[in-house]
This record gives C-alpha cells, sequence and structure tokens, in this order.
C-alpha cells in the first residue's frame, strides 16, 4: 500500500502580511495531481489543517473544495486535527463524512478505533491521534499523570491493544500531532509546552509500522518509522533552509523489520524562494553576490551601527520583496545597547518569568516548589483558553 503523508497546511494563514491562499490553492492542486501520477492508496494528514480555531471562510472553502477532489479520486483520507485546530468544529460531520472516504479523527474516544484498508497482503490499521491537550484528555484516557508523554502514552496503550486483538500480520499506522524529541522546530509552531516540558520520546510509539507526524514545520526523519512531514509552505523565515516535501511511504508484508519497503520525499511548490541577508544597508544594496535574491521574500537584518534612514524603501529598491526588516546593530547583545527583543531571543516563557522573578529579588531565582507553581500557572492559562474554545 503506497502512502501519503503531509500535514500543517495552516489553510488562512499569511505570511508576513502576504495572503497565501493562492499559495495553498496550488498545493492541494499539486496534492491531488500527486495522488493520480503516484497511484497512492491512502492520504495522511497529520493536523494543523486550518491556521486558527475559526478559519476565514476563504480557507473553509479552500478545505470543502480539497475535500470533494480527495473524494472523487477514491483515495482514502485520514486525518486528524492539530493544536491550531478547533476538533470540534473540524469534526462537525465526520460520520456523514465518512461515508465519502474521508476519515476525520478529532475525539479522543476514537484513538482505539482504527481505519482499516485491505490491500494484497492483508489489513492496515490507521489510528488517528488528534491533538491531546494534557488536562483535558487525562482522565479520559486514564494516564497516570499528566504531561504530554503520559497522555500520548496512555493513547498508545489503546491503539496496542486493539492490534493486539485483530488478526497476525495486520500492519499498522498511527497519525499524531505532537512535538518528538529529536525533532528540529522552527519560529512558525505554536508553543505547546506542558510544565515545562515539550518533547516527547519516540520510544512512546514503539509497535507500529509508520508513525506520521505533525506539527513540527520542517520534514525530519526520527527513525526510519517515525517521521514528521514538514509543512508544505514556509510560514516563517526560520524555515528559509527548509525542502517542503510530503513523503511517499510504501508498505509491504508485515516482517521482522517491520512493514516499510520505502520511503521518497515529493517536493511541494514553492511560490516564491526565501531569503534571510544579514549587514551594513550600503553593503546589502551592492553586494553582487545577492543577485539571486532580488525576486525573493528577504528578511534583511541591518548591522549599521546607526540606523540608516529609510532603509526599508532603500531595500525595496533593490528587493521589492522585503517584507521584514530587523535592526541588529554591530555590538554585543549583552551590552547596554542590545534591545529588549534580543534579550529574549530564543527563550520560552517559563523562561522569561524565571528571569523577571530572580531580577525582582535581586538575582534569586525560584526553587523549586515554586517553579512547579509557576509552571502549573502557565499550564491552567492553556487549559483555560482551550476550554474556552471548546466551549464555543
Amino acid at each position: 500500500m503506497r502512502l501519503l503523508h503531509t500535514s500543517d497546511w495552516h489553510l488562512g494563514r499569511s505570511f508576513h502580511r502576504v495572503g497565501l491562499l493562492e499559495a495553498q490553492a496550488a498545493f492541494l492542486d499539486h496534492l491531488v495531481a500527486t495522488v493520480h501520477a503516484h497511484r497512492v492508496d491512502a492520504v495522511l494528514v497529520s493536523g494543523d489543517v486550518y491556521d486558527r480555531a475559526v478559519p476565514p471562510l476563504p480557507a473553509v472553502e479552500l478545505f470543502d473544495t480539497a475535500l470533494h477532489r480527495l473524494a472523487e479520486a477514491g483515495v482514502p483520507t485520514v486525518m486528524i486535527s492539530g493544536n491550531h485546530d478547533s476538533a470540534r468544529r473540524l469534526g462537525v460531520g465526520a460520520g456523514l463524512i465518512e461515508r465519502a472516504g474521508i476519515h476525520l479523527r478529532t475525539d479522543p474516544a476514537g484513538i482505539g478505533t482504527p481505519v482499516v484498508l485491505t490491500d494484497a497482503h492483508g489489513d492496515i490499521a490507521l489510528y488517528g491521534l488528534p491533538y491531546l491537550e494534557p488536562a483535558l484528555v487525562r482522565e479520559q484516557l486514564g494516564a497516570p499523570k499528566g504531561g504530554h508523554e503520559a497522555v500520548l502514552a496512555a493513547a498508545m496503550d489503546r491503539v496496542r491493544a486493539d492490534l493486539a486483538a485483530r488478526p497476525a500480520g495486520t500492519r499498522s499506522v498511527v497519525l499524531a500531532h505532537a512535538f518528538v524529541a529529536g525533532g528540529a522546530p522552527s519560529d512558525s509552531e505554536r508553543d505547546i509546552t506542558v510544565g515545562g516540558v515539550a518533547a516527547v520520546p519516540a520510544g512512546v510509539f514503539d509497535g507500529v509500522d509508520y508513525v506520521a507526524l505533525g506539527h513540527l514545520h520542517g520534514s525530519q526523519t526520527l527513525t526510519p518509522r517515525v517521521r514528521y512531514s514538514g509543512s508544505p509552505l514556509a510560514y516563517s523565515f526560520s524555515e528559509a533552509d527548509h525542502r517542503k516535501t510530503m513523503w511517499l511511504v510504501d508498505l509491504g508484508p508485515s516482517g521482522p523489520d517491520g512493514a516499510i519497503t520505502g520511503a521518497e520525499r515529493l517536493d511541494c511548490p514553492v511560490p516564491r524562494p526565501l531569503a534571510r541577508i544579514r549587514g551594513r544597508l550600503d553593503d546589502l544594496l551592492a553586494d553582487p553576490a545577492l543577485a539571486p535574491h532580488e525576486q525573493s521574500w528577504v528578511e534583511a537584518t541591518l548591522t549599521d551601527p546607526a540606523r540608516p534612514a529609510e532603509p526599508m524603501a532603500r531595500l525595496a529598491e533593490r528587493f521589492p520583496h522585503t517584507l521584514n526588516l530587523v535592526f541588529d546593530p554591530e555590538r554585543t547583545e549583552d551590552g547596554p545597547g542590545a534591545s529588549y527583543a534580543q534579550r529574549l531571543r530564543d527563550r520560552s516563557d517559563q523562561q522569561i518569568a524565571e528571569d523577571f522573578v530572580a531580577h525582582v529579588r535581586g538575582g534569586e531565582g525560584l526553587d523549586g516548589p515554586e517553579r512547579t507553581v509557576l509552571y502549573g500557572a502557565f499550564d491552567d492559562v492553556r487549559v483555560d483558553s482551550a476550554e474556552r474554545e471548546v466551549g464555543r
């Protein structure tokens, strides 16, 4: 059986105020064409279909069109909700839509009930694990404690229990939306840290033939059986070096080394390349080596000691698609001239809060119990936001 693994469409998202709906439509055209050209047997979409819980109408229309085209192609599609999606909204009509071969998995209660497909080698059970907010699903899944690892482990216990009751040789695929240890994040993913911990070990998914992951926007292989497809489009300049692809995965018969017989990356259309350039303004405007970036979406970091006049207008004369301008004067980041943004760069909300406490205490940081209370407060805010979304 041939599977096409994709995720993180983020329909409705823009890129630095540039609308991406046309580029997203072009990707979905490419997806359907790939299904036909490569004789795909099933499409896997591992969450973050939309960019926000209440997506704009054009994004909903684009999604609706994509579902119709996949259904018309007669190719089963298994899709889960991600942390950007409203699980309840995405799952509306799931029972009816399933009759057309579109299997939406947005309810944690259905984790142990797979979509079962069949090929010449027997059955393949595909389990959809929607994004699991620990505080909201812990009791439902019977997890012994909170945190992503505990709830995913409890979910996988249900998967393995169902799989054990199936005929010998049944192959298994899991779709999940999570931050798995070993994956490389980018700036465009929403933080899902709980209790100060975001990543879960890949070993949580032991016992299945293939794990189709979503959430991280870079395509990557954690193990031969555990892979991120990444997003089909770049959603931040931190993804400038990404190669945007989907995974084409072939499953053969079950064997001691698993059922995967091949995995190939298929490139996605690139609406416009990204470029990050850095230097003094006059140098950037004159450097011939930057000619290939003149039609790219550009993020320019200016290192001039003093801010030059009209920098964006001057950059746009050579780089008309400059979208982001950063100032990083040539001085040490720890010096008195360092900006607030520079001091906070690459620091989580929890780290920033800890630094603030230490600052107001004259350098005395948090002890263990205080850190637990602080992280619990962040978790409560996250859960409150999620519960309000569920109640809409």
